[in-house]
């Protein structure tokens, strides 16, 4: 909704003026500035709107309260989606830097700035093995440890690079936005049963399995592929927020490691005792909002303290 909407909105509510119904929901006059000066409205005010316009009289407080309780969730989750778009532009837009950066230009035929084959499907089923590894499924070893669940999200997230790599090396970053989008809208679960996670994460490895063995062909694979990645970032607790989160993380994480010697194998992983992924996670939590450049030099400042 447009600013100039909410105007005349409220009049038609029988408001005499926009102060009157900021009292009313009781949001701030800060917050009206901030709508007239982008003419956007948030999604919850024009479903507050909406929904007032169908009452013949306006509700008492209680009422309101209630509407608002009811309708909060949906309302939230529906504002939030509108950013995907934008959001996964933006990580497969750095991907495809990365990758460039990497593994030279293009690298969308198979083949690294040395001559290597690149093999995204062998790096998905790697990765999702490292995943299941997190969890206590030996029946012979520790069997009573629990499952840790931030290596698992940062596991999924190495998926998520090695996903929309192979996702570029079949088609453009604006498709590839349009294949993923209608995905990224679930409800991550609270309570995470290792079981059906670990089944979950292994028809990853079987799709993957399917398109190398040509039992699948590779466009129908990588809508199988986003399907069952994301039934996998639900059932393991992993937002699409926190995805996009961890994945700048990680990102920034790929990139430093290249800059400091990864491929000559003189880059140090272990952070005066923790792991390099532990560390940017640990930043991360601590960052309101993730910004690559910011994030890239608190790495720098942590990597000095270990050489």
């Amino acid at each position: 909704m447009l600013y100039k909407d909410l105007k005349e909105s409220i009049k038609s509510l029988g408001f005499v003026s926009i102060e009157d119904f900021v009292q009313y929901i009781g949001v701030t006059s800060s917050d009206v500035l901030e709508w007239e000066e982008k003419d956007d409205v948030p999604y919850t005010i024009s479903l507050i709107i909406h929904l007032l316009k169908g009452e013949k009289e306006l509700p008492n407080t209680l009422s309101l309260d209630s509407m608002v309780e009811e309708c909060l969730p949906l309302a939230e989750l529906l504002e939030e989606a509108s950013s995907f778009p934008h959001k996964l532009e933006e990580m497969f837009l750095l991907q495809k830097e990365l990758n460039d950066s990497t593994n030279g230009k293009n690298w969308e035929l198979g083949v690294n700035k040395f001559g290597k084959e690149i093999n995204w499907i062998r790096c998905i089923h790697m990765e999702v093995a490292e995943l299941i590894d997190s969890t206590p499924w030996k029946h012979w070893k520790n069997i009573n440890a629990q499952p840790d669940m931030n290596n698992i999200h940062v596991e999924l997230v190495d998926i998520w690079h090695f996903l929309m790599s192979y996702i570029l090396q079949e088609t453009n970053v604006p498709k590839a936005v349009s294949l993923v989008n209608t995905h990224c809208i679930y409800e991550a679960v609270e309570d995470v049963d290792v079981k059906p996670m670990i089944k979950e994460s292994e028809k990853l490895s079987y799709i993957a399995l399917a398109i190398e063995t040509g039992n699948m062909p590779s466009f129908s694979g990588i809508e199988r592929f986003i399907d069952q990645f994301f039934r996998c970032c639900k059932i393991s607790g992993l937002s699409f927020t926190w995805l996009q989160k961890l994945y700048i993380g990680k990102n920034c994480l790929n990139k430093f490691r290249q800059d400091n010697g990864y491929k000559e194998g003189t880059y140090i992983k272990i952070w005066n005792g923790d792991e390099d992924n532990v560390v940017m996670v640990a930043i991360l939590e601590q960052m309101e909002s993730v910004s690559f450049d910011i994030l890239y030099n608190k790495l720098e400042e942590a990597y000095k303290t270990c050489k």
